[in-house]
């Protein structure tokens, strides 16, 4: 079977896209402003561990939310659960997640302010570690797609530039969810992905 055929990798009881492969990427705050944050019709989806988490460390991340990010979570609770059925943050009126907030309009996330502080041992939502990567969970599998967004233009861009693929960007963010033996298995898979694609154009 010819390498270019192939629309999958299966990692473990993961099937991951070669988008994730093959994309470079590089986050680029200074153009994005942290936009992640703010589009959707929903807030970040919530793995089921996630919400007593987000329960529990809330008092001390209240600290660096705006008041409407605080009367969001009031009204509406830790998490609520959107029109697809899934858990997810809270919304503000404007559609940023209920824990962001701006600095210079950029927009950051507030638990991970207080991970970064050292305050708490809960990082952000796994699902916004990941992103652009989106996993959707089956009855036996998993499936890792890359969700292709305008607003991370400029990360696509810089990630040319500096020659740094979604797979490495994602590096800690990937073995946060699935282990360090299922990132080298991915490295390896990658490896020889290359390998062939170079072979091939030969």
């Amino acid at each position: 079977m010819k390498a270019q055929q192939i629309t999958m990798l299966e990692i473990g009881k993961t099937l991951v896209s070669l988008d994730i492969i093959e994309k470079q990427f590089h986050c680029d705050l200074s153009k994005c402003n942290g936009a992640c944050c703010v589009v959707g019709e929903s807030g970040a989806p919530l793995e089921e561990n996630e919400k007593e988490l987000i329960a529990d460390t809330y008092p001390l991340v209240r600290e660096y939310m705006h008041p409407e990010g605080i009367q969001a979570v009031e009204e509406q609770g830790w998490y609520v659960i959107d029109d697809d059925g899934d858990t997810v943050t809270p919304l503000i009126n404007d559609g940023a997640c209920a824990y962001a907030y701006n600095v210079n309009g950029v927009t950051l996330c507030a638990i991970e302010k207080a991970w970064f502080e050292k305050k708490i041992d809960f990082r952000k939502p796994v699902s916004c570690h990941l992103y652009p990567v989106r996993i959707t969970s089956y009855k036996s599998y998993d499936a890792a797609n890359y969700e292709k967004n305008k607003i991370c233009k400029a990360a696509l861009k810089m990630g040319r530039q500096q020659e740094v693929y979604l797979y490495k960007f994602l590096k800690d963010a990937l073995v946060r969810k699935y282990g360090e033996q299922w990132y080298a298995e991915l490295e390896e898979n990658a490896r020889v992905w290359f390998e062939q694609n170079a072979l091939e154009a030969q």
